[in-house]
C-alpha cells in the first residue's frame, strides 16, 4: 500500500477496497517498525488515529459524503497544534505543553476525512536546516541513514520519504519544507504568504512563516492545497481569496511558457549541481517553454537580510516562553528573576539561544537603523525585483540546494548551515509561492531538486508548470531502499 500515491489510497477507500481502519493500521505498523531507524515521529497518535478511522468507516457505511482526503494518513510537524496533543516544537522547554485548540490546518484536514497519524521531529522551534538541532531526537534521511534529511521540517520529509505516511505538513520560514523535500526526493511547496492560515502554528518569524505540504507527487501536494488554501478569520494575515481548483489546472504542455533563470545568482555551483540544473532546463525546452535571463541580483543579499529579520521576529515571538505562562519551569529558581533566567537557560538549545541573541541585538537601541531597518529595505527591493522579473517570465527556476544531503555532524559552522538556504530564502522574503520538485541525483546518489517560484498568488501556475516537469522526468518517483 505504501507504494501508492495518496490519491490512489483515497480512491481505494472510496471504492470500498480498503477500510480507513485497515489503511491507518497499515501505516501505524510501518511507523512502529521503521521509525526507530528514521526518527521521523516525536509522537505517534495510535489511539486517536484509529478512533478517527473507525468513525470515518462508520460514516461511509451510513452513506455520508466523503471528503477530498478521506482515509489518507497525514503527519504534522510538531509546531502545528492538535488539540490535547503535546506540541513540543522539538524543544525540552515545551515537553509539558498540550495544545488547547486545533490549528486551522488541522481542522480543515480532518473535515475532509484525513487521519492525523502523528507529530514529526524538527529543529528546535524550526530553527535549523538539518533537524540536528532538535532537543528530543535525531532524524535520518531515509536514502542514507548517515545523511541529514534537511530541516527544519526534516521529520515530516523523512516520514513521507520512508513512506511512513503518504502526506505531511511542515512549516517553511526560509526553505524549511523545500530544502528537505529536495534532499529526500519529494515535492515540497511553500504557498504565497497568507494563502494558508498560520493560526495554530507556533511562530518563528511571523512575516515569513507558512504552513506547507509535502507529497510524493505534484498532484498529491496540489490536493492538499485545495483543502488548506483558503481564508481564515482567525489569522489577520490570511488572504481573502477563496480555495482554488489546483488539480484540474495541472498541465503537461508548456508551449509559450517562459522560464526565468537568474544566471548571476547561480555562480559557484558545484559542477554536478549545475549539470543537473542545465538538464532540467533542457526538459523545459522540450516541453515547449522558453528560457529567459532575469535580473535578480539582490537575491545574493537575501541570506543576510533574512537572518536579521527572522531572528528579530524570533526574539519577540519566543519571549512568551518564560517558565510561567509557557514552558518547563526551572526547579532551581527561587525568585521571579531566576524563573525567567534559569528556565530559558535550561529550556533552549544552543541554536535557539544564538538566534534570540542575534535578534535582540539587531533590535536594540542604536542598531535598529544599522541592521533591522536596512534589512527591511533590502526586502522591499527584493519584492520589487521579483515583480519586475515576473513581467518577463511565468516562473523563476533555480536549484533548491547547492548540493545533495550532507552527512550528519559534518557542518559545525553555523554560517555554513545558514548558507544551505541561499536559494530558498528569497521566496519567503518576497512572499511568493515556490515548489521543490525531484530533479535527479548526484553522482553519489543524493537526491536533488529544482525550485520553481511564481508571482504572488500565482500558486496554480507554479503547480501547473511543476506537474509538466514531473511528468516529463519521473512520473513514478523512486523511493529509498529502506522504504521498499
Amino acid at each position: 500500500m505504501h507504494h501508492d500515491t495518496a490519491i490512489e489510497i483515497r480512491d481505494s477507500f472510496l471504492r470500498g477496497e480498503r477500510s480507513a481502519e485497515a489503511i491507518t493500521k497499515y501505516f501505524l505498523d510501518r511507523i512502529d517498525r521503521l521509525n526507530p531507524q528514521v526518527g521521523a515521529f516525536i509522537t505517534v497518535l495510535h489511539d486517536r488515529a484509529m478512533e478517527k478511522a473507525k468513525a470515518l468507516d462508520a460514516a461511509k457505511e451510513r452513506g455520508e459524503k466523503m471528503g477530498k482526503l478521506a482515509g489518507i494518513p497525514i503527519a504534522l510537524k510538531d509546531n502545528i497544534h492538535v488539540k490535547d496533543v503535546v506540541s513540543t516544537c522539538g524543544s525540552k522547554f515545551l515537553t509539558n505543553y498540550r495544545a488547547p485548540f486545533n490549528a486551522t490546518v488541522t481542522e480543515l484536514l480532518e473535515a475532509e476525512g484525513a487521519i492525523i497519524i502523528g507529530k514529526t521531529n524538527l529543529d528546535e522551534f524550526a530553527m535549523g536546516s538539518s533537524t540536528e538541532h532538535s532537543a528530543l531526537m535525531k532524524t535520518c534521511n531515509p536514502w542514507d541513514l548517515s545523511w541529514t534529511p534537511g530541516g527544519s521540517s526534516g521529520g515530516s520529509a523523512a516520514a513521507v520519504a520512508a513512506r511512513l505516511c503518504p502526506l505531511a505538513f511542515g512549516s517553511d520560514t526560509g526553505g524549511s519544507v523545500r530544502q528537505p523535500a529536495a534532499l529526500c526526493n519529494l515535492v515540497g511547496f511553500k504557498p504565497t504568504y497568507g494563502r494558508v492560515s498560520r493560526y495554530g502554528l507556533v511562530a518563528y518569524g511571523s512575516s515569513l512563516d507558512q504552513i506547507s505540504p509535502f507529497g510524493t507527487t505534484v498532484r498529491d501536494t496540489a490536493l492538499l492545497m485545495e483543502v488548506v488554501g483558503r481564508h481564515c478569520d482567525r489569522d489577520s494575515t490570511s488572504l481573502q481569496s477563496g480555495p482554488q481548483d489546483y488539480q484540474t489546472l495541472l498541465s503537461r504542455d508548456l508551449t509559450g511558457k517562459r522560464i526565468g533563470v537568474p544566471w548571476n545568482f547561480l555562480e559557484g555551483l558545484p559542477q554536478h549541481t549545475r549539470a543537473n540544473f542545465d538538464q532540467s532546463l533542457e526538459t523545459f525546452k522540450k516541453l515547449g517553454a522558453t528560457i529567459v535571463d532575469v535580473d535578480l541580483t539582490l537575491l545574493k543579499s537575501g541570506v543576510a537580510a533574512y537572518y536579521i529579520i527572522a531572528t528579530a521576529e524570533a526574539s519577540t515571538n519566543l519571549a512568551r516562553f518564560d517558565g510561567i505562562r509557557y514552558g518547563q519551569r526551572s526547579k532551581r529558581a527561587k525568585t521571579l528573576s531566576e524563573v525567567y533566567d534559569f528556565s530559558k537557560a535550561e529550556g533552549y538549545g544552543k541554536e535557539v539561544k544564538r538566534r534570540i541573541m542575534l535578534g535582540t541585538y539587531v533590535l536594540s537601541a542604536g542598531f535598529q537603523d544599522a541592521y533591522y531597518r536596512k534589512a527591511q529595505r533590502v526586502r522591499t527591493l527584493i519584492i520589487r525585483q521579483y515583480e519586475e522579473a515576473f513581467r518577463q517570465c511565468d516562473v523563476v527556476a533555480t536549484p533548491v540546494t547547492t548540493d545533495g544531503a550532507f552527512v550528519k555532524g559534518s557542518i559545525t559552522d553555523p554560517l555554513m548551515e545558514y548558507l544551505e538556504d541561499i536559494y530558498t530564502i528569497p521566496a519567503n522574503l518576497g512572499g511568493v509561492p515556490a515548489i521543490s520538485v525531484p530533479a535527479g541525483f548526484t553522482p553519489k546518489g543524493q537526491p536533488l531538486g529544482i525550485q520553481l517560484s511564481g508571482p504572488q498568488q500565482g500558486d496554480v501556475v507554479v503547480f501547473a508548470i511543476a506537474h509538466a516537469f514531473e511528468q516529463a522526468t519521473a512520473p513514478d518517483p523512486s523511493m529509498p531502499e529502506l522504504a521498499k
